[in-house]
C-alpha cells in the first residue's frame, strides 16, 4: 500500500529566507549572528545594521535580515 507523498515545507518568508545564504557566505550559525546583534549596545535599526556592515563585512540585505529579525523579538 502506498502512502501519499508528504506536502513540502511551506516557504521560509521574511528575514529568516535570508538565513541558509548568510550561514554559506559568513561561516557562522545563524544562532552565532543572533546573539551578536543581541548583544549589541545599538538600539536603531540602521545603526545595528551598518555596525555590522562595518564591523564584520556582512552586505546590506544580509545585515538587515539579521537586525530585523532580532528586532522583532524583541517587540513581542
Amino acid at each position: 500500500m502506498s502512502t501519499a507523498p508528504a506536502a513540502p515545507a511551506p516557504a521560509v518568508k521574511g528575514p529568516a529566507s535570508y538565513f541558509p545564504s548568510i550561514e554559506k557566505k559568513y561561516g557562522r550559525p545563524i544562532a552565532e549572528w543572533l546573539e551578536i546583534v543581541d548583544g549589541s549596545p545599538l538600539v536603531k535599526h540602521m545603526e545595528l545594521v551598518g555596525w555590522l556592515k562595518s564591523e564584520y563585512g556582512l552586505g546590506h540585505g544580509h545585515a538587515n535580515a539579521l537586525v530585523a529579525h532580532v528586532l522583532a523579538g524583541r517587540n513581542r
